[in-house]
């Protein structure tokens, strides 16, 4: 599809300044970063800025900014959704909620799944069958996800990158639930609320195994805590495979032990929700 100027996209990472700096010192990626990668390849002659928005000493986008934007891109976190008495949460509620009122697209994983639910009036609790991480296994398109272009071109089954511990528990009038597994009910949405539209996911097409490695690698204490290792020695061997499949996609020795398909290895299916969200929400909607 043509347009006739550059893009404007806004991403805006929603993790605590405390928590990005953890991640330089754990060789984290940051997801603004991975973000940032999609659309220099698929879109690159997009304009795009960061703000960070978990960061209470900085300002908010005015209602003008917000609209000087094409798209809204919301990455994930670590904090808390239900927690509305932090101020971190409270604030990024107040500016979904105004970005669905100006009316531009957003979108976004993990956390941002959250906030497309929490900021239309639905609600979100802490998972009862726990942490969800690394790849969620057989997520399964509903009968509107068929249909939906969110999700067009992807299979009726497929896997993603995950790492969460909170889910979806009820959503607004205005949600349509797009994808589910057996371990989390709300795996991909739209939501129509005032203005606007989000379309989001609980997993992450955004990472690749490497960027999920590193991930792996430094969540290893709360991995052992919760039973899913028996040693950091374990989750460390478990990340260092996923970086050699990465390097070498093609191993069937790989991909057999981390029972992993096309569908977490090719980009092209991988992330074909951003690439629809790009060309059915954002590009429309500038020529209006």
């Amino acid at each position: 599809m043509v347009v006739d100027r550059s893009l404007s996209i806004c991403i805006l990472n929603a993790y605590p300044k405390e928590s990005r700096e953890k991640f330089d010192r754990s060789n984290v990626g940051h997801p603004h970063d991975m973000y940032r990668a999609f659309l220099s390849a698929y879109v690159p002659p997009a304009k795009v800025n960061i703000a960070f928005v978990a960061d209470v000493d900085v300002p908010l986008l005015t209602n003008d900014e917000i609209a000087a934007y094409d798209g809204f891109i919301w990455t994930g976190s670590d904090l808390t959704i239900y927690h509305t008495d932090d101020h971190r949460v409270a604030r990024q509620i107040e500016l979904a909620q105004r970005i669905y009122e100006v009316g531009v697209p957003s979108y976004g994983s993990c956390w941002a799944i959250q906030m497309a639910v929490v900021a239309a009036g639905g609600e979100v609790k802490k998972n009862p069958k726990g942490r969800e991480w690394g790849i969620a296994r057989d997520i399964t398109r509903t009968e509107e996800g068929k249909k939906s272009l969110l999700l067009e071109g992807k299979p009726d089954r497929y896997d993603g990158f995950i790492m969460h511990l909170d889910e979806g528990t009820e959503l607004s009038a205005g949600a349509t639930l797009l994808a589910t597994n057996e371990h989390t009910h709300v795996q991909a949405v739209e939501v129509k609320h005032a203005n606007g539209v989000f379309w989001a996911t609980q997993y992450h097409p955004e990472y690749n195994l490497y960027e999920m490695a590193r991930l792996i690698a430094a969540r290893a204490e709360p991995l052992v805590n919760e039973g899913f290792f028996g040693t950091t020695d374990a989750v460390a061997q478990y990340a260092e495979r996923m970086r050699a499949l990465h390097d070498n996609p093609s191993s069937k020795e790989l991909r057999a032990q981390l029972k992993v398909g096309d569908d977490i290895i090719d980009s092209t299916i991988r992330q074909q929700e951003m690439r629809n969200w790009i060309d059915y929400l954002v590009i429309p909607s500038i020529k209006r």
